[in-house]
Protein backbone atom coordinates (compact mmCIF):
# COMPACT_ATOMS: atom_id res chain seq x y z
CA UNK A 1 0.00 0.00 0.00
CA UNK A 2 1.27 3.20 -1.26
CA UNK A 3 1.89 6.46 1.34
CA UNK A 4 -1.52 8.07 -0.15
CA UNK A 5 -3.62 5.11 0.08
CA UNK A 6 -1.92 4.55 3.59
CA UNK A 7 -3.22 8.76 4.59
CA UNK A 8 -6.58 7.93 3.24
CA UNK A 9 -7.07 4.93 4.97
CA UNK A 10 -6.32 6.25 8.41
CA UNK A 11 -7.26 9.54 7.63
CA UNK A 12 -11.07 9.02 6.35
CA UNK A 13 -11.98 4.93 6.55
CA UNK A 14 -10.19 4.30 10.15
CA UNK A 15 -10.54 8.23 11.18
CA UNK A 16 -13.36 10.19 9.82
CA UNK A 17 -15.99 7.20 9.22
CA UNK A 18 -16.04 5.80 12.25
CA UNK A 19 -16.05 9.09 14.11
CA UNK A 20 -19.20 10.41 11.74
CA UNK A 21 -21.20 6.84 12.02
CA UNK A 22 -21.62 7.78 15.90
CA UNK A 23 -23.72 10.54 15.56
CA UNK A 24 -24.33 11.20 19.06
CA UNK A 25 -20.62 11.08 20.34
CA UNK A 26 -20.09 13.44 17.41
CA UNK A 27 -22.37 15.59 18.70
CA UNK A 28 -21.08 15.40 22.24
CA UNK A 29 -17.42 16.35 20.70
CA UNK A 30 -18.49 19.55 18.93
CA UNK A 31 -20.28 20.53 21.99
CA UNK A 32 -17.36 19.96 23.98
CA UNK A 33 -15.47 22.07 21.65
CA UNK A 34 -17.43 25.27 21.86
CA UNK A 35 -19.65 25.55 25.14
CA UNK A 36 -16.02 26.05 27.00
CA UNK A 37 -15.18 29.07 24.64
CA UNK A 38 -18.79 30.73 26.34
CA UNK A 39 -18.14 29.51 29.74
CA UNK A 40 -15.14 31.36 29.69
CA UNK A 41 -16.14 34.08 27.90
CA UNK A 42 -18.93 35.02 30.17
CA UNK A 43 -16.36 34.57 33.21
CA UNK A 44 -13.95 36.62 31.38
CA UNK A 45 -17.01 39.61 30.68
CA UNK A 46 -17.83 39.47 34.33
CA UNK A 47 -13.88 40.42 35.39
CA UNK A 48 -13.75 43.24 32.81
CA UNK A 49 -10.52 44.50 32.73
CA UNK A 50 -8.84 43.42 35.54
CA UNK A 51 -6.43 40.69 34.40
CA UNK A 52 -2.95 42.09 33.47
CA UNK A 53 -2.39 39.79 30.18
CA UNK A 54 0.29 38.64 28.30
CA UNK A 55 -0.04 39.15 24.40
CA UNK A 56 -3.62 39.70 24.57
CA UNK A 57 -5.36 43.06 24.44
CA UNK A 58 -8.64 41.06 26.02
CA UNK A 59 -9.51 38.18 27.82
CA UNK A 60 -11.54 36.87 24.96
CA UNK A 61 -8.29 36.73 22.66
CA UNK A 62 -6.17 35.35 25.68
CA UNK A 63 -8.39 32.67 26.17
CA UNK A 64 -9.68 31.53 22.48
CA UNK A 65 -6.04 30.87 21.36
CA UNK A 66 -5.36 29.58 25.38
CA UNK A 67 -8.25 27.06 24.60
CA UNK A 68 -7.77 26.21 20.92
CA UNK A 69 -4.48 25.27 21.71
CA UNK A 70 -4.23 23.74 24.47
CA UNK A 71 -7.22 21.10 23.52
CA UNK A 72 -5.21 20.65 20.49
CA UNK A 73 -1.98 19.52 22.51
CA UNK A 74 -3.67 17.56 24.76
CA UNK A 75 -5.77 15.21 22.47
CA UNK A 76 -2.77 14.91 20.23
CA UNK A 77 -0.46 13.55 23.16
CA UNK A 78 -3.51 10.76 24.04
CA UNK A 79 -4.10 9.99 20.41
CA UNK A 80 -1.38 7.26 19.86
CA UNK A 81 -2.24 5.65 23.38
CA UNK A 82 -5.81 5.43 23.30
CA UNK A 83 -5.62 4.37 19.65
CA UNK A 84 -3.03 1.54 21.22
CA UNK A 85 -5.92 1.05 23.83
CA UNK A 86 -8.36 0.77 21.19
CA UNK A 87 -6.21 -1.84 18.99
CA UNK A 88 -6.10 -3.79 22.20
CA UNK A 89 -9.31 -4.12 22.72
CA UNK A 90 -10.10 -4.80 19.35
CA UNK A 91 -7.47 -7.51 19.41
CA UNK A 92 -6.27 -6.05 16.34
CA UNK A 93 -2.84 -5.11 17.83
CA UNK A 94 -0.70 -7.83 16.67
CA UNK A 95 -2.02 -7.24 12.73
CA UNK A 96 -0.01 -3.75 13.30
CA UNK A 97 3.17 -6.07 14.31
CA UNK A 98 3.26 -8.41 11.89
CA UNK A 99 2.16 -6.03 8.97
CA UNK A 100 4.08 -4.55 6.04
CA UNK A 101 4.89 -1.01 7.85
CA UNK A 102 5.38 -2.60 11.33
CA UNK A 103 5.37 -0.45 14.74
CA UNK A 104 6.70 2.63 13.05
CA UNK A 105 4.14 2.60 10.70
CA UNK A 106 1.57 2.76 12.90
CA UNK A 107 2.81 4.81 15.20
CA UNK A 108 2.86 7.71 12.53
CA UNK A 109 -0.03 7.17 10.42
CA UNK A 110 -2.20 6.39 13.97
CA UNK A 111 -1.38 10.49 14.57
CA UNK A 112 -2.73 11.50 11.51
CA UNK A 113 -6.16 11.32 12.34
CA UNK A 114 -5.66 12.83 15.72
CA UNK A 115 -3.58 15.46 14.16
CA UNK A 116 -6.84 16.10 11.87
CA UNK A 117 -9.61 15.98 14.42
CA UNK A 118 -7.53 17.96 16.46
CA UNK A 119 -6.82 20.84 13.71
CA UNK A 120 -10.80 20.73 13.15
CA UNK A 121 -11.13 21.58 16.85
CA UNK A 122 -8.67 24.43 17.04
CA UNK A 123 -10.44 25.61 13.63
CA UNK A 124 -13.89 25.56 15.23
CA UNK A 125 -12.90 27.74 18.25
CA UNK A 126 -11.29 30.36 16.40
CA UNK A 127 -13.88 30.76 14.50
CA UNK A 128 -16.22 31.35 17.28
CA UNK A 129 -13.65 33.86 18.59
CA UNK A 130 -13.96 36.03 15.31
CA UNK A 131 -17.52 35.90 15.80
CA UNK A 132 -16.78 36.95 18.98
CA UNK A 133 -15.01 40.03 17.92
CA UNK A 134 -10.94 38.96 18.45
CA UNK A 135 -9.02 40.73 16.10
CA UNK A 136 -6.61 38.28 14.49
CA UNK A 137 -3.35 39.96 12.56
CA UNK A 138 -1.86 37.01 11.65
CA UNK A 139 2.26 36.59 10.76
CA UNK A 140 1.91 33.17 8.99
CA UNK A 141 5.49 32.46 9.62
CA UNK A 142 5.71 32.31 12.92
CA UNK A 143 2.52 30.46 13.36
CA UNK A 144 3.34 27.78 11.27
CA UNK A 145 6.57 28.07 13.00
CA UNK A 146 5.44 27.94 16.49
CA UNK A 147 2.33 25.27 15.79
CA UNK A 148 5.12 22.77 13.88
CA UNK A 149 7.34 23.31 17.01
CA UNK A 150 4.84 22.20 19.53
CA UNK A 151 3.11 19.63 17.58
CA UNK A 152 6.45 17.67 17.02
CA UNK A 153 7.38 18.30 20.78
CA UNK A 154 4.05 16.80 21.21
CA UNK A 155 4.53 14.11 19.28
CA UNK A 156 7.33 13.19 21.52
CA UNK A 157 5.10 13.50 24.91
CA UNK A 158 2.53 11.00 22.52
CA UNK A 159 5.03 8.38 21.95
CA UNK A 160 5.91 8.10 25.67
CA UNK A 161 2.01 8.57 26.60
CA UNK A 162 1.47 5.12 24.38
CA UNK A 163 4.65 3.42 25.93
CA UNK A 164 3.48 3.54 29.34
CA UNK A 165 -0.20 2.81 28.03
CA UNK A 166 1.44 -0.72 26.88
CA UNK A 167 3.31 -1.07 30.34
CA UNK A 168 0.17 -0.12 32.74
CA UNK A 169 -2.94 -0.40 30.38
CA UNK A 170 -5.49 2.03 32.18
CA UNK A 171 -4.16 5.08 34.11
CA UNK A 172 -2.10 6.97 32.03
CA UNK A 173 0.23 9.95 33.89
CA UNK A 174 0.76 11.76 30.77
CA UNK A 175 -2.40 11.83 29.51
CA UNK A 176 -3.70 12.86 32.75
CA UNK A 177 -1.29 15.24 33.34
CA UNK A 178 -2.05 16.96 29.66
CA UNK A 179 -5.37 16.87 29.57
CA UNK A 180 -5.66 18.27 32.76
CA UNK A 181 -3.35 20.27 34.72
CA UNK A 182 -2.09 21.90 31.58
CA UNK A 183 -4.99 24.19 31.62
CA UNK A 184 -3.83 25.37 34.91
CA UNK A 185 -0.22 25.47 34.56
CA UNK A 186 0.20 26.49 30.92
CA UNK A 187 -1.44 29.65 30.45
CA UNK A 188 -4.51 28.82 29.01
CA UNK A 189 -7.42 30.70 30.43
CA UNK A 190 -5.02 33.05 32.89
CA UNK A 191 -1.77 34.28 32.89
CA UNK A 192 0.97 32.19 34.03
CA UNK A 193 1.94 35.53 36.20
CA UNK A 194 -0.94 35.32 38.78
CA UNK A 195 0.60 31.69 39.66
CA UNK A 196 2.20 31.17 42.75
CA UNK A 197 6.39 30.79 42.22
CA UNK A 198 7.17 27.14 42.25
CA UNK A 199 4.14 26.70 40.40
CA UNK A 200 5.17 29.45 37.31
CA UNK A 201 8.69 27.52 37.39
CA UNK A 202 6.80 23.98 36.64
CA UNK A 203 5.07 25.70 33.63
CA UNK A 204 8.49 26.78 31.88
CA UNK A 205 8.86 22.92 31.84
CA UNK A 206 6.04 22.75 29.95
CA UNK A 207 6.43 23.37 25.97
CA UNK A 208 2.83 24.78 25.79
CA UNK A 209 3.33 27.43 28.36
CA UNK A 210 5.85 29.17 25.51
CA UNK A 211 3.82 27.99 22.59
CA UNK A 212 0.93 29.37 23.70
CA UNK A 213 2.74 32.87 24.34
CA UNK A 214 4.18 32.85 20.99
CA UNK A 215 0.90 31.66 19.13
CA UNK A 216 -0.87 34.80 20.53
CA UNK A 217 2.42 37.15 19.66
CA UNK A 218 2.25 35.93 16.40
CA UNK A 219 -2.05 35.89 15.67
CA UNK A 220 -3.07 38.73 17.93
CA UNK A 221 -0.40 41.26 17.55
CA UNK A 222 1.54 40.01 14.15
CA UNK A 223 5.49 39.42 15.63
CA UNK A 224 7.68 37.81 12.91
CA UNK A 225 10.24 35.12 13.56
CA UNK A 226 12.94 37.45 15.08
CA UNK A 227 10.68 38.94 17.46
CA UNK A 228 9.81 35.70 19.31
CA UNK A 229 13.56 33.59 18.36
CA UNK A 230 13.87 33.24 22.31
CA UNK A 231 10.23 31.12 22.33
CA UNK A 232 11.40 29.44 18.67
CA UNK A 233 14.90 28.74 20.40
CA UNK A 234 13.31 26.98 23.73
CA UNK A 235 10.68 25.00 21.32
CA UNK A 236 13.78 24.00 19.32
CA UNK A 237 15.38 22.32 22.74
CA UNK A 238 12.36 20.53 23.78
CA UNK A 239 12.33 19.21 20.65
CA UNK A 240 15.58 17.96 20.80
CA UNK A 241 14.99 16.15 23.91
CA UNK A 242 11.01 15.32 23.68
CA UNK A 243 11.40 13.19 19.98
CA UNK A 244 14.37 11.00 20.48
CA UNK A 245 13.37 10.54 24.15
CA UNK A 246 9.57 9.50 23.17
CA UNK A 247 10.91 7.16 20.19
CA UNK A 248 13.45 5.47 22.57
CA UNK A 249 10.45 5.03 25.16
CA UNK A 250 8.16 3.94 23.13
CA UNK A 251 10.06 1.21 21.11
CA UNK A 252 11.33 -0.12 24.67
CA UNK A 253 8.07 -0.33 26.30
CA UNK A 254 7.06 -2.37 22.64
CA UNK A 255 9.57 -4.34 22.48
CA UNK A 256 9.45 -5.21 26.08
CA UNK A 257 5.72 -5.81 26.18
CA UNK A 258 6.32 -7.99 23.06
CA UNK A 259 8.86 -10.39 24.82
CA UNK A 260 7.08 -10.21 27.81
CA UNK A 261 3.96 -11.71 25.61
CA UNK A 262 1.66 -8.98 26.91
CA UNK A 263 1.96 -6.62 24.09
CA UNK A 264 -2.56 -7.63 23.42
CA UNK A 265 -3.76 -7.85 27.00
CA UNK A 266 -5.68 -4.78 28.43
Amino acid sequence: MGTLAKVYAYIYLRGFKIWSSYKTQMILNVLSWILPVFTYYFVGDSLGGKLNLEGASNYTEFMIIGLAFQGYVSSTISTLSQRLRNEQLYGTIEYYVLSDGGVLSFLLYSALWGFTINSVNAGVILAIGAILHTQYHVNLLSFFLVLTLLLSASLGLSMISAGFTMFVKQGNPISFFFSTFTTLMSGTVFPVSVLPLWLKDISLAIPLTWALNGLRLAMLDGYGPIAIGGILIVLLIFNAILLPLGALFYLYSFNSSRKKGTLSEY
